[in-house]
């Protein structure tokens, strides 16, 4: 079965277990890494909430059992991130640390490059949403000294 196809991902990256490493690694990286400082202070200043609802997330988004959803309800990935100001440097620091991460899994090559390839989209979604945002109240800032005038 290819991957992307009923929990062959899930499997792939080692499970539950395989997943909260790879979680971890994550976000020792982001901790770590320079160009992750922005997006590490949109965290919580303790990461082991963020750190367990990655993992939980990646389980059900792999193909494996909806862990996120059995804690924390149901989640829209953009939505949830709306708030955020997220911009290129920001999703390229999010990929930047997932990238080290999943490098350092025992992952086969070609299932790294499938996995990275699959959470840029989420990582654009997300900088969309919080552009659009931003334009909407940069253009309700502008509407609001217009109306000033």
């Amino acid at each position: 079965m290819a991957y992307g196809e009923g929990d062959t991902s899930f499997q792939t990256a080692g499970g539950d277990l395989g997943l909260r490493q790879l979680s971890d690694a994550f976000y020792d990286h982001m901790l770590r890494e320079p160009q992750a400082q922005k997006i590490l202070t949109m965290h919580p200043e303790d990461l082991e909430q963020s750190r367990d609802k990655l993992a939980r997330f990646l389980c059900g988004w792999l193909g494996g059992p909806s862990r996120y959803n059995e804690k924390y309800g149901r989640i829209n990935i953009p939505a949830a991130h709306r708030h955020l100001d997220v911009g290129d440097a920001e999703r390229e620091a999010w990929l930047l640390c997932m990238a080290k991460a999943i490098d350092e899994q025992p992952y086969p090559g070609e299932f790294k490059t499938y996995l990275l390839d699959q959470l840029a989209v989420p990582a654009q979604a997300v900088q969309r949403v919080s552009q659009r945002r931003q334009n909407e109240e940069a253009e309700q800032g502008q509407s609001m000294d217009n109306d000033a005038s």
